[in-house]
């Protein structure tokens, strides 16, 4: 069983062991913040709090929540806990809303970060003797490099061939034997239908058998799609650019929630709307506190991913706390004509219709005073063949299934393979138009 850990001793710690470790390093680091951030030493002050006042796990909660509109008033360095001569490395998210959300590591840092993420990919079974075709975008992005580190700390084979030119993806994943194939979810489809439609049988033609997906939710249905059309095993990997990047949590191979790496990172759930802390197995919003982190510290971050936390001891033996399945984000949550609908339960929908590709849209406009839902879907190529009469019936169960979860009869759009525009970083599901802006 030794094997399948990448570090044995913290990986299975009790939980005794585990919350000891976790206070002694959460005194530390709210004492590091309060000395070395004007912005925390204001903020605790506000809240009346001191570093000593920090005696229990629970005494995390009297700390005010950091958000990311904090970083953004903050940019670029205005939360740096250390002089910048110290920060090796910087990555930042798109900045689509505003200014970007910057990371910045130190040489401790990016150690931490290459053993989170050695200790994620081992979690996965990714060994030494493994070729690692790594397809997330490097650059800013925290994604590529992130796996890059990781795997070089295993001493894997790593192909950084980052996003695009799918057909060259192809060939070298034939030519270079990449046995694991690392992207978001969405472009692992987009590289099975192009394989398809190359004639490319992954279960013949390559040699992958594992696949660490992320960057982005996705759905069990997904899982299943992209294990049956590349003949490998899926896991899911969290992270975000607030926290370090991907190497937060992960699944292993019981495929029963993703392993928090507690040894790291304090979480907790809270209720999204009054901010209390829930108990575990209450659905609510993720916080994270990283423990380790020196360059750019956080005080309970508020993530807005919706999830459920269990703290059961995992069958492969692991003893860190696991988040389900990101269910959605509580600020990409739709309200549509008053109703409360998360992207993923139209995502359910559509997956559970063996008539429909994995390439859907969901378009909201406001022409006059209510709003219009609509959902384009692609068809298979078979289905693609039916009659109009054929296809308006499917509409009708498509539409009576959406309501069946949401209550709203939306507009159902079958349109042909291939017509929905496919992306190679993060998949653009929903078209707002509400507002102006896609």
């Amino acid at each position: 069983m030794a094997d399948i850990y990448w570090n044995k001793k913290f990986e299975t710690a009790t939980t005794d062991e585990l919350r000891k470790h976790q206070l002694q390093l959460l005194k530390e680091k709210v004492k590091f913040c309060y000395e070395n951030t004007a912005f925390y030493r204001n903020r605790l002050k506000s809240a009346g709090i001191s570093p000593s006042d920090i005696k229990t796990l629970e005494d995390a909660q009297k700390i005010p929540f950091t958000v990311k509109d904090d970083l953004r008033d903050n940019y670029p360095f205005g939360m740096l806990a250390v002089h910048l001569d110290n920060i090796v490395e910087i990555h930042a998210s798109s900045g689509t809303t505003g200014n970007p959300i910057v990371g910045a590591y130190t040489t401790n840092d990016m150690d931490v970060w290459a053993e989170l993420m050695a200790r994620s990919l081992y979690a996965t079974g990714v060994r030494r003797q493994d070729v690692i075709h790594n397809a997330y975008g490097y650059g800013l992005f925290t994604g590529g490099l992130g796996f890059h580190y990781g795997a070089q700390k295993i001493g894997s084979t790593i192909i950084p061939v980052s996003g695009g030119m799918t057909q060259r993806q192809i060939k070298l994943m034939k030519d270079l034997g990449s046995t694991v194939l690392c992207c978001t979810p969405s472009y692992a489809i987009y590289l099975a239908e192009a394989m398809n439609k190359e004639g490319v049988d992954p279960r013949k033609d390559l040699k992958l058998k594992i696949g660490n997906f992320g960057a982005e939710p996705w759905s069990e249905r997904i899982r299943e799609r992209i294990e049956n059309d590349l003949g490998i095993e899926a896991f899911d990997i969290y992270g975000l650019t607030e926290l370090c990047g991907p190497g937060v949590s992960v699944e292993c191979n019981k495929h029963n929630g993703l392993h928090i790496w507690e040894d790291h990172f304090l979480v907790e759930i809270i209720d999204p709307k009054t901010g209390d802390v829930l108990p575990a197995g209450e659905e609510g919003e993720l916080v994270f506190t990283p423990l380790t982190k020196t360059g750019f510290p956080l005080l309970r971050f508020r993530t807005r991913d919706i999830s459920v936390i269990e703290t059961e001891k995992c069958d492969c033996g692991r003893t860190h706390s696991r988040m389900m399945r990101i269910r959605g984000r509580s600020d990409d949550m739709l309200i549509i004509r008053g109703v409360n609908v998360f992207p993923s339960q139209i995502e359910y929908v559509i997956m559970g219709f063996p008539e429909l590709a994995a390439q859907y849209q969901i378009i909201l406009d406001r022409p006059e005073a209510l709003d219009v839902f609509t959902i384009k879907a692609e068809l298979t190529e078979q289905t693609s063949k039916s009659t109009q009469e054929e296809l308006n019936v499917l509409k009708r169960r498509i539409r009576q299934k959406v309501n069946n979860i949401t209550g709203l009869s939306p507009i159902i759009e079958l349109v042909k393979p291939g017509e929905i525009p496919r992306t190679v970083g993060k998949a653009k599901r929903v078209l707002d138009l509400r507002s102006g802006k896609i």
